[in-house]
């Protein structure tokens, strides 16, 4: 909602108000006094500016709200503020659940509903034996908090999707980069380590010929060791297996930043909790390392601690130094540019998380961060106690406010008779009810039998209190709790969150289970027994058929409505889930591009001159030996500035294969999923190239059907098959990945086998000699293997039966 909004809702309230009271009194002829118009007038308009600013302060705006229409329901007739007073303080109470937390949020409910029925106690005492106005309010004031609980749930779990997808945007554009680097600096030191020793050994036998010529063969023999060495080392660095660390861990990084501190003579304590690499890691390196800055230059000396929590919600970053030793001259204090403070929060803020800053009781520096978890969740500050503390005092206060005049101005007693009001009944049927409702998510099945067990008590309770009013409304308050359970029931299993549907079920889009039909029969007859008791004219079948029209009405809305906002929120999470899995592909796709441009490279000059040098080392040609190792570094040397281009060539964009998992890892990893990819010894390093295609993308359907859970990808291959086994996936049970799955296999001749919440097995057969076999010939030919160590050959262009085709079948 915008700023008008605010605005307007306010003053469609005041309308309605004016419709109610003074708009029935003038249409009777009635003229209320100008006394009381002018006391209206005060409160609505009081009312109406608190309203328009309640999302800045939603407390403050339910304090001004209640006590206007308090004060101004006393000397006015009734139901000049039945508008304001129960919409208007709804609405305010609505703002509170939904901008502020749920302790808040039910403190202000509580607080509220004590604090009106002390105020109608010190006011008319104990003798209204009905008291249904109450259990009406107490209803108003819950739906209203539990509607802008929902709403800020909502709103929260729109903003984590929202930053898990910044974060894998920023990661797609971030992968090709991250392993261009990798590369570079692989091939850096191979041929800073590898091939400038040949050219220095062989140029040193070459210069000592004449006077050592035993030299010549140790640099021959060196030069042909070093050579196949480099051709192992080439290999790793295009193709590295998918369960190998190439890159120091964030922290591994944090750690070796800290040492760095500690060489110059700074205390810092630290405890590092693992991170993935990515914005995060990246946020939190930047941080420490500007904190530590700071305090080597303004407090050197000073004992400091750096604390990192990465938990499932949050990230909490700590740097705490204490004051500076006394004698220690701050030599680097004039060094800075003075806009530390800002690279932090903007950090901070980049991430998504906030940061704050500050001197610390015992005269030193704190630096705290707050960054998101695992499960990208938006940032929640944490409250401190005494902060709550007084939440409960002003609270407590306001309470006990309506006594003071009962207990200072009169002293009376009431008479109460031995006999229970009923609406003192009909509070603790609410009451018993809105605790099933607190543990409908925890035990969904025996909160809604207990709220089937409290229709029938309502007509009781009716009886009981000798209750007068309108017959149908406690059943219909009763139905209210049901219809909310069922509500989420329905929207639970729509979105697929629900203790799994059969495949049949889903293509049905919903069963519908017993639950509504025993909630139509057990109110129907509530209801029923309610109006036969009170007596009627109509004949009980009448009154039966009525009943059960209206309870199934009821139920069937209810149930009908969670269904429909279960169903899109299981459109919206699909559609959230196929766009990162979109991005992911283009980010292991763009990565695997750059591999692949560079690995084209080193086939095609390094690697070739490589094989020259051994080739010249074993035929015993010292000069020849010297050329070429001159010309491999060259070459290397040429390929490291060409790394550098970013530009790459549209016909070098080859479907990945399975030596691309560790670019799919890193990606998952980089949004905040634990994913570990495991291959065991007896996969081929060929495959047929089918297969390696298809154990690829199923490997990359299985990995992005969405989840939070840490996920491990199992790989193995016996009996001429390949099986890839994926625990911690409960996205694979949804029936659109289990067909694309299924498909995938299919045209293999493989097998599929899901068993939520079990692991997730694929089975793909492939021939003994490394070919495809008769159900792999229409998929193309091209490299067995993508950039493996055995592949010689230049990449395969991409094809348009290997691209949009592979993915869509």
């Amino acid at each position: 909602m915008n700023g008008n909004d605010d605005r307007v809702v306010p003053v469609l309230l005041i309308c309605a108000q004016a419709v109610v009271w003074p708009g029935a009194e003038l249409v009777r002829g009635t003229v209320p006094p100008a006394s009381a118009l002018l006391v209206a007038a005060l409160v609505a308009g009081l009312v109406t500016a608190a309203l328009a600013l309640r999302r800045a302060r939603p407390v403050t705006t339910l304090v001004l709200v209640a006590a206007a229409c308090a004060l101004g329901a006393g000397p006015l007739p009734t139901g000049a503020m039945a508008v304001l007073g129960t919409a208007g303080v709804a609405l305010a109470l609505f703002t509170v659940a939904a901008e502020r937390d749920t302790f808040t949020a039910v403190l202000c409910v509580v607080a509220l509903a004590a604090w009106q029925l002390l105020q109608g106690l010190s006011l008319h005492g104990l003798s209204d034996r009905d008291g249904l106005d109450l259990v009406l309010t107490a209803v108003l004031y819950a739906a209203a908090c539990g509607a802008g609980l929902l709403v800020r749930h909502r709103s929260r779990a729109r903003q984590a999707a929202e930053q898990l997808s910044k974060r894998a945007e920023a990661e797609r554009h971030r992968l090709p980069a991250v392993e261009r680097r990798r590369m570079e600096r692989e091939l850096h030191d191979v041929s800073a380590h590898h091939l400038t020793a040949v050219v220095v050994t062989v140029g040193a036998a070459l210069g000592l010929r004449d006077r050592r010529p035993e030299l010549a063969a140790e640099a021959l023999q060196f030069a042909a060791e070093t050579g196949r060495e480099v051709t192992r080392a080439l290999g790793a660095v295009r193709a590295p297996a998918p369960s190998q660390e190439e890159q120091p861990s964030p922290e591994e990084r944090l750690l070796d930043l800290i040492a760095g501190f500690r060489r110059l003579d700074q205390r810092v304590d630290c405890e590092i909790d693992p991170l993935p690499d990515g914005a995060v890691a990246d946020a939190a390196y930047g941080i420490v390392r500007e904190a530590l800055t700071n305090v080597a230059r303004h407090a050197p000396g000073a004992h400091t601690r750096v604390r990192c929590r990465y938990g499932d919600t949050r990230t909490d970053i700590l740097v705490t130094s204490a004051a500076p030793p006394a004698g220690s001259a701050a030599h680097g204090a004039g060094l800075g540019s003075g806009r530390g403070q800002g690279f932090l929060r903007s950090r901070a803020r980049e991430a998504g998380g906030t940061l704050t800053s500050g001197p610390t009781a015992e005269g030193g520096w704190e630096v705290r961060a707050v960054l998101p978890g695992r499960s990208a969740a938006p940032v929640v500050r944490s409250v401190p106690r005494s902060y709550r503390l007084a939440q409960v005092t002003a609270a407590a206060g306001l309470v006990l406010q309506p006594l003071l005049p009962a207990l200072v101005i009169r002293a009376g007693t009431t008479s109460s008779g031995p006999q229970v009001s009923a609406g003192v009944l009909f509070a603790l049927l609410a009451a018993a009810q809105a605790l099933a409702l607190l543990w409908l998510r925890r035990a969904p099945r025996a909160a809604q039998g207990v709220l089937f067990a409290l229709a029938p008590l309502w007509p009781v309770a009716m009886t009981t209190g000798e209750y007068t009013g309108p017959v149908v409304l406690p059943p219909a308050l009763s139905m209210l709790a049901t219809c909310a359970a069922l509500a989420a029931e329905a929207a639970r299993t729509a979105a697929g969150t629900a203790a799994g549907p059969s495949p049949a079920e889903d293509r049905r889009h919903l069963p519908v289970p017993a639950g509504p039909v025993v909630a139509v029969v057990a109110h129907a007859a509530a209801a029923a027994a309610a109006v036969l008791n009170r007596g009627t004219t109509l004949p009980v079948w009448a009154v039966a058929a009525g009943a059960t029209a209206g309870a199934t009405l009821a139920v069937g809305a209810a149930w009908w409505g969670g269904a429909l906002r279960g169903r899109r929120e299981r459109a919206a999470r699909g559609t959230r889930e196929e766009r990162f899995a979109v991005w992911t592909e283009e980010a292991v796709r763009d990565a695997w591009a750059e591999r692949r441009r560079i690995a084209t490279g080193l086939e095609t000059t390094v690697l070739a001159r490589t094989a020259d040098v051994v080739a010249e080392a074993e035929a015993g040609r010292l000069e020849a030996t010297a050329e070429r190792a001159r010309e491999a570094l060259a070459a290397m040397r040429a390929l490291l500035d060409a790394v550098r281009e970013a530009e790459t060539t549209p016909e070098l964009r080859p479907q990945p294969t399975l030596h691309a998992l560790d670019l799919l890892a890193h990606q998952l990893r980089a949004t905040g999923r634990g994913v570990e990819i495991r291959l065991t010894d007896r996969v081929p390093e060929r495959l047929p190239t089918a297969v390696d295609l298809a154990a690829y993308h199923a490997a990359e359907t299985v990995l992005t059907a969405g989840g939070t859970e840490p996920a491990v990808l199992e790989l193995d291959a016996a009996d001429d098959t390949l099986t890839l086994t994926a625990t911690g996936v409960p996205g694979t049970a949804r029936p659109a990945v289990r067909e694309r799955l299924q498909a995938r296999v299919a045209a293999l001749g493989g097998t599929l086998t899901t068993a939520p919440p079990g692991p997730v097995r694929l089975r793909l057969p492939f021939a003994p000699d490394g070919t495809a076999g008769e159900v792999a010939e229409g998929t193309g030919g091209g490299p067995t293997h993508g950039g493996g160590p055995a592949t010689a050959g230049a990449p395969v262009p991409e094809r348009a039966d290997q691209g949009d085709g592979e993915r869509e079948r």
